[in-house]
């Protein structure tokens, strides 16, 4: 009885390994996987979009093909709606930003509650505490698996009024922000006038004075060459801006396991630099040691924040009781959306913050 055992054991081995070199055998790429991203190819974003898309090509010799589709081309230049693109299947993989899937995944709202996320530390210990990994498992539930965390960054204020130090600085001032409803009730509550446009046509605002301002990263403003626009800047982390490298779960689960470990290790490799080139800077030391210790990488320009003062900008740079000011006169729309993303995962968030 005990030979019969043993030698079913070894048949049902033998079967699976040979049922497993079978599936690796068959399975058969797209010629073309289609990945998209809001951004084109010069900024951090899109640059590190670029370098994952290289590393799967590279490690895959070749057998897998994701070709970067910029400035939201994919959607029609409908940025909000990728995750249902890559959700349903009509995209196989993303470079995204969490602003751009909050109305269908209400726990990415977490990233633009008002002041409270605030630092880098607290920033990664939520992304890769168990808030993070909560919010990949419901992501994965929706069709969409995440592999791994990027950054477009904190988002800052500029505007060519006035520079902004108190609350009181914000009254009146027009200014393009997200089309997205809780930043309308942020600059609302601050006294100020949001306004939804495309960078184009913002441009044209500023430069005929019909609007003041706007709020981006850091990793935005150089690219689009801010101080051309505006005078002021004001580093307020409000908010911050998280990226997620994602592909649809069906592709993912087409791929044999190698491919998929392959495909995931490329996208924090990528990820990792990504995250440090539009940090750099601006978190001391830290990014600018991780892109020259593991990338051997020198970018041109190290102080994000010494350049933009070099372009003629002024800085604002808060107290901590200026800061506070802000977070109290926000508070009622940090106390209405909590709801909205979530009270687990800001409850898990604070759990992280605390760690």
């Amino acid at each position: 009885m005990k030979k019969i055992i043993i030698l079913s054991l070894v048949v049902l081995l033998l079967m699976g390994i040979i049922f497993s070199v079978s599936s690796a055998q068959e399975f058969k790429p797209k010629a073309e996987y289609t990945l998209t991203l809001n951004v084109g190819p010069t900024f951090g974003w899109g640059m590190g979009a670029v370098k994952w898309c290289e590393l799967i090509k590279e490690r895959t010799e070749g057998k897998i093909i994701v070709k970067p589709y910029f400035g939201s081309q994919l959607l029609a230049g409908k940025q909000m709606n990728w995750f249902q693109a890559v959700a349903e299947g009509s995209i196989d993989f993303a470079v995204e930003s969490t602003i751009n899937s909050s109305a269908v995944v209400k726990s990415h709202n977490l990233f633009s509650l008002p002041f409270f996320i605030n630092t880098y530390e607290n920033l990664d210990k939520i992304e890769y505490g168990e808030t993070g990994k909560k919010m990949f498992a419901q992501m994965e539930k929706m069709q969409v698996k995440a592999l791994a965390w990027g950054e477009n960054g904190f988002r800052q204020l500029t505007n060519n009024v006035r520079p902004v130090k108190a609350v009181e600085d914000m009254k009146g001032l027009r200014l393009r922000v997200c089309p997205t409803p809780i930043y309308d009730d942020i600059f609302k509550q601050l006294g100020a006038d949001p306004i939804h446009m495309n960078w184009g046509d913002a441009v044209t605002g500023f430069q005929q004075g019909a609007v003041d301002g706007q709020e981006n990263p850091y990793g935005v403003l150089l690219p689009v060459k801010i101080w051309e626009y505006h005078k002021y800047v004001t580093n307020w982390n409000y908010l911050v801006d998280p990226l997620i490298f994602c592909v649809n779960k069906r592709v993912w689960d087409s791929f044999p396991e190698d491919i998929q470990t392959i495909i995931k290790e490329t996208a924090e490799e990528a990820a990792m630099w990504e995250k440090a080139f539009v940090r750099r800077g601006l978190d001391g030391d830290i990014s600018i040691n991780i892109l020259k210790e593991q990338f051997g990488e020198t970018p041109e320009i190290l102080n994000q924040i010494a350049y933009v003062k070099t372009m003629g900008m002024e800085v604002v740079e808060f107290t901590e009781a200026e800061l506070n000011a802000f977070k109290e006169a926000t508070k009622p729309v940090l106390d209405k959306w909590i709801p909205e993303v979530g009270v687990d995962f800001v409850t898990a968030a604070k759990l992280d913050m605390s760690k």
